[in-house]
């Protein structure tokens, strides 16, 4: 038998984490993790208590902002993040994966928080038709290490 990595055993975990969100138009998983063990996870949604898109909006989804993100929606790598820090957990120096590159915002966030490294597997620049992928350039730009998972994972979601 062949041992999986963990940058493998992680992101397959944020594959199927995804598959737990109710957005209409875009699953994404995210998994935090210090040295081998996982510290917080997350995907997203519409904050806990409030409506599941797909239920409450099966056709369109929320309302849009300007720039054409959910209005309501929290990102996979916010409800991680948010989650740790609500049960007293510390995410400096840890690794975040994610299916999703992280946008701008949540790179700032991911900076403040002393995340020193991202896994992703997916452009968001790509995904939302920009010409480079801003939030991974702010975080190499300062110093978070960043890198694409460049494996395949099967997954027969096509929002993932």
């Amino acid at each position: 038998m062949i041992r999986p990595n963990f940058d493998d055993i992680f992101m397959e975990l944020a594959v199927n984490l995804a598959k737990r969100s109710h957005c209409i138009k875009k699953h994404v998983g995210a998994v935090l993790t210090k040295e081998t063990r996982i510290i917080s996870i997350g995907y997203n949604g519409p904050p806990s208590g409030t409506h599941n898109c797909d239920e409450e909006f099966p056709i369109d989804g929320c309302a849009r902002d300007s720039k054409g993100s959910c209005t309501l929606a929290l990102h996979a790598e916010q409800n991680a993040i948010l989650y740790a820090v609500k049960n007293n957990t510390s995410v400096e120096g840890s690794t975040l994966y994610v299916t999703l590159a992280p946008c701008l915002a949540c790179a700032r966030i991911i900076f403040s928080m002393g995340i020193k490294r991202v896994i992703f597997m997916y452009s968001y620049a790509e995904y939302k038709g920009l010409p480079f992928d801003e939030g991974l350039e702010f975080l190499k730009k300062f110093g978070v290490e960043v890198h694409k998972y460049e494996k395949d994972i099967k997954f027969e979601d096509n929002l993932i």
